[in-house]
């Protein structure tokens, strides 16, 4: 999600890191501040919009039914795509996905997926020829850093509050039952300083970037690293232990 950032504010940053400080003045652990409404979409399954400070992103989930991938005849099958509009970043442009949509459907997808956040099999209505298509949208109104973790809360805001419109073949509609609660916490290194929830100014400096899957148990469901800097194995265990504690904090904020 990079870019070009002025050189005097790239070394202003550094600056400030090299003595743990930021220049919000957050503390090192700190997010900004975090606002989800749930339901935002009224035409949608499920939806949620998330403001985390100035990044502002909007999830729909859609749901109809077809046909189970051959290799798991008796799941709902789950469909996450990320639309970077040119609006929401100059950074941006149009046309179709690029590599950054790319990783951040797959990031927030992976969340969900392998938490097992909703039990896929009780999406089948008839193993191996009908199961319910879950479409996961990632929409990105407002880009000011770390989409990974403002779409991760939002989908999974958006799934707690979605309905699977069986009435619309002849069923009756049913609550999707959210079995797990994955939380992404992404943290960044500049310098030998770790930052959690990066701006878009500290995105665009940052040496290494990691981001953690945590459920409520704690356990890792995955991890995404990204940029060409590195994590001593210390700091990974206090990335993930920082994502634990943060994760639980922001888990009641998602399900409120």
């Amino acid at each position: 999600m990079g870019g070009v950032i002025p050189e005097l504010t790239r070394n202003h940053i550094h600056r400030l890191a090299s003595a743990g400080k930021r220049a919000d003045s957050r503390a090192p652990d700190e997010f900004r501040p975090l606002k989800i409404e749930k339901d935002f979409v009224k035409s949608a399954e499920g939806s949620a919009r998330v403001h985390l400070g100035k990044t502002d992103v909007l999830v729909g989930i859609k749901m109809n039914q077809g046909e189970p991938y051959p290799d798991t005849p008796n799941k709902g099958v789950l469909i996450t795509s990320a639309e970077l509009i040119p609006m929401a970043s100059p950074k941006f442009e149009s046309g179709p996905p690029r590599e950054n949509a790319i990783e951040l459907a797959r990031v927030v997808d992976r969340g969900i997926r392998e938490t097992e956040t909703v039990d896929m099999e009780k999406l089948c209505v008839e193993p191996g020829e009908k199961v319910w298509l879950m479409f996961l949208d990632l929409h990105i109104l407002d880009y000011d850093g770390n989409l990974f973790d403002a779409c991760s809360f939002g989908a999974l805001g958006a799934l707690t509050n979605t309905v699977v419109p069986a009435s619309r073949f002849n069923g009756e509609d049913f609550k999707l039952e959210v079995e797990h609660y994955p939380v992404s916490i992404t943290s960044v290194k500049i310098g030998s300083s770790i930052f959690q929830d990066p701006s878009l100014d500290e995105e665009m400096v940052a040496d290494a970037r990691l981001t953690v899957a945590i459920d409520e148990n704690g356990n890792i469901t995955a991890m995404q690293k990204g940029l060409s800097g590195s994590f001593t194995f210390d700091e990974v265990e206090r990335v993930i232990e920082l994502a634990r504690i943060r994760g639980n904090e922001i888990r009641e904020t998602i399900k409120g």
